[in-house]
């Protein structure tokens, strides 16, 4: 029990550190942690990510898309686990994870009708979410080789992964 409770405080104290230390839009560890919590420590601690998320939209402040964006967050924890084989597999999951990010999020923002409930308002409301998306998969490739090299590098018996995942 006690090192679940400090898996939660590391989850939380990263995604918290990368969302309230000033960034540029979209520029967060979110789809990485979303991708990486499953896939290293099993999908048993994606409600820690999603709990940990909440906290942080408590503080941030919650929005019209939030169910939206918590929405992809699950479903990218939920289809990381078909890409565990390799790192590059790996790499290529995460970076599918910022394009279904960006697929679902905008989505809900067409939904909420700022754009207009049309082909043109559709178009539109990815259009201008485009320069948002380059901050996204920069994030996401930094901070998933950040969380790749950590898991190669530092020693088996610090991070224990494979007993975490049981």
């Amino acid at each position: 029990m006690k090192k679940n409770a400090l898996i939660f405080i590391g989850i939380f104290t990263s995604l918290a550190a990368s969302r309230l230390i000033p960034h540029p839009p979209n520029f967060t560890s979110l789809i990485a942690l979303s991708f990486y919590v499953p896939v290293f420590l099993g999908l048993r601690f994606l409600p820690a990510l999603l709990i940990s998320f909440a906290i942080t939209d408590l503080i941030i402040g919650y929005h019209s898309g939030t169910h939206w964006t918590w929405g992809s967050v699950l479903l990218i924890g939920l289809l990381s686990v078909y890409f565990t084989k390799n790192i590059k597999t790996r790499l290529i999951g995460a970076m599918s994870s910022a394009v279904i990010f960006f697929i679902v999020t905008n989505f809900g923002v067409w939904t909420v009708g700022s754009y207009g409930y049309s082909l043109s308002g559709f178009l539109n409301c990815y259009t201008m979410a485009l320069p948002f998306f380059y901050f996204t998969l920069l994030s996401t490739v930094i901070y998933s080789l950040i969380i790749e090299a950590t898991c190669k590098y530092l020693p088996l018996r610090v991070l224990n992964l494979n007993k975490l995942k049981n």
